[in-house]
């Protein structure tokens, strides 16, 4: 069957149909975007021009953070953006593109994070040869197989969605393009169509999510033998990063290990991992690191002298 796709627009309800709440929402989430951003350049910046974070580690750190915005940035300004519109309309272009930006974006910090809980196992495990096999070529390729995963994961979530036709209702109960409330709006039968979807996302967080839980289960047994002290050194630098996994991973696999239907919940869920959590990564890496905050304070003093001449 050909597609069909008399819609031409989607309109979305948004976070609240009250006009006073979305006036509050508007004010909180630019709030909460601009410090996304900021933070997570900061980041950036601070890795780039600091010769004390030259590690891998930090360079992993950076790409994250990057890739932190860019994610974000595919569904903050638009929301923003429709808390004080009438109408919250957007496309069925703009929604695809949206839709593979997203996926394209979280695809690649998922293969991000299981590469930097890699690094760790080998910092720890195996720190006599850690120069050695995360030399800048591995580290470059890495991340590179990071982007090309995610775009592979987003390609295929985006062929299985555009091959529905879209000719009935077009009102989405969400704030942005996702794939579940899409389904809902399909005038065909998605039940297939909606399980290879959820087998393409949550496979995809839980085999990842496997391989970061079985490179610290490694790391916790190889620890066993080293000093309290090393021990202590060794999960310090570990911890930032089970914290960030954890709070990207929990959403993930809360919207994908489950049949193929909207909750009620699924917006404040997708808040979360949206805002919440590229807010909270530059936070955590920062206040739990100290060579991260010594950076910062070297560049902020640097900064300062510039602006002094």
């Amino acid at each position: 069957m050909a597609r069909i796709h008399n819609v031409t627009e989607f309109i979305f309800l948004g976070l609240s149909p009250s006009r006073e709440a979305q006036k509050v929402c508007f004010v909180l989430f630019l709030l909460l975007y601009t410090a996304v951003v900021l933070g997570n350049s900061l980041i950036v910046l601070t890795v780039m021009t600091s010769r004390s974070l030259g590690s891998p580690m930090y360079f992993f750190l950076s790409c994250l953070s990057f890739v932190e915005i860019c994610y974000s940035s595919t569904t903050a300004p638009k929301l923003i953006s429709d808390l004080l519109a009438e109408r919250k309309a957007i496309s069925l272009w703009g929604c695809m593109t949206q839709l593979f930006f997203m996926h394209f974006f979280g695809g690649a910090e998922i293969f991000l994070l299981t590469v930097m809980a890699y690094d760790r196992y080998v910092a720890i495990c195996r720190p006599l040869n850690y120069r050695t096999i995360m030399n800048r070529q591995v580290c470059a390729v890495l991340v590179g197989v990071a982007w090309v995963g995610g775009f592979v994961h987003s390609f295929a979530q985006i062929l299985l969605l555009f091959h529905l036709p879209f000719c009935g209702p077009n009102v989405i109960d969400h704030y942005f393009c996702d794939l579940l409330p899409l389904l809902k709006l399909a005038c065909s039968d998605t039940f297939l169509v909606g399980l290879l979807i959820v087998a393409n996302g949550g496979t995809l967080s839980v085999i990842s999510f496997g391989i970061i839980l079985a490179s610290y289960v490694v790391i916790l047994l190889h620890l066993r033998t080293r000093s309290s002290e090393g021990r202590s050194k060794a999960l310090s630098t570990c911890g930032s990063h089970i914290t960030v996994v954890t709070l990207f991973f929990g959403p993930c696999i809360f919207i994908y290990m489950r049949p193929s239907t909207t909750l009620s919940v699924d917006k404040m869920v997708a808040v979360f991992y949206t805002v919440i959590t590229p807010l909270l990564n530059p936070v955590i890496y920062s206040l739990r690191n100290a060579q991260v905050k010594k950076a910062m304070k070297k560049l902020w003093i640097r900064t300062m002298k510039l602006d002094e001449k």
